[in-house]
């Protein structure tokens, strides 16, 4: 299991003064994919339109390309604005399966200054019911600390 205070502090010491959200992105997806093993796809999905979200920078196989708020869990979080936390990702109506191999996913929104949404944090496992609301509290405060000031 994750140490989250360790990696929340290693983390907000590598992303210190950086205001670029794609360096930001990636940096947070490579410390947090590497970080647990329960993690088989980690990344971003990024806002780049009204009610559209592309994929970011990642760690894994290959992920979608492009979600609509509409659909799946990503496209949840973004039109809700609140973490999915999904313990049977087959039980989750209209879940895309990017990857045939995920069986839970964690979706974090990821929320700059104001509340502009950013994007959203995206962790995949191939274990069911892999995360906990340990694991949702420790990743809504990294995101608040990496990206709530851009």
């Amino acid at each position: 299991m994750t140490d989250w205070t360790d990696l929340r502090a290693r983390i907000r010491a590598l992303t210190e003064g950086e205001t670029d959200e794609v360096a930001l992105m990636a940096t947070v997806a490579g410390e947090l994919h590497h970080a647990d093993d329960r993690f088989d796809w980690t990344g971003f999905y990024r806002v780049t339109a009204p009610g559209l979200l592309k994929v970011g920078p990642y760690q894994g196989g290959h992920g979608c390309l492009t979600i609509p708020f509409e659909r799946g869990v990503c496209g949840a979080a973004a039109r809700t604005g609140e973490t999915q936390l999904v313990p049977d990702v087959e039980a989750f109506p209209g879940h895309i399966a990017c990857s045939s191999s995920t069986r839970s996913e964690i979706v974090v929104p990821v929320f700059g200054r104001a509340g502009r949404l950013i994007g959203v944090l995206d962790i995949d496992s191939d274990r069911p019911d892999a995360f906990t609301p340990a694991d949702q509290a420790a990743l809504e405060g990294m995101m608040q600390d990496v990206f709530g000031t851009l």
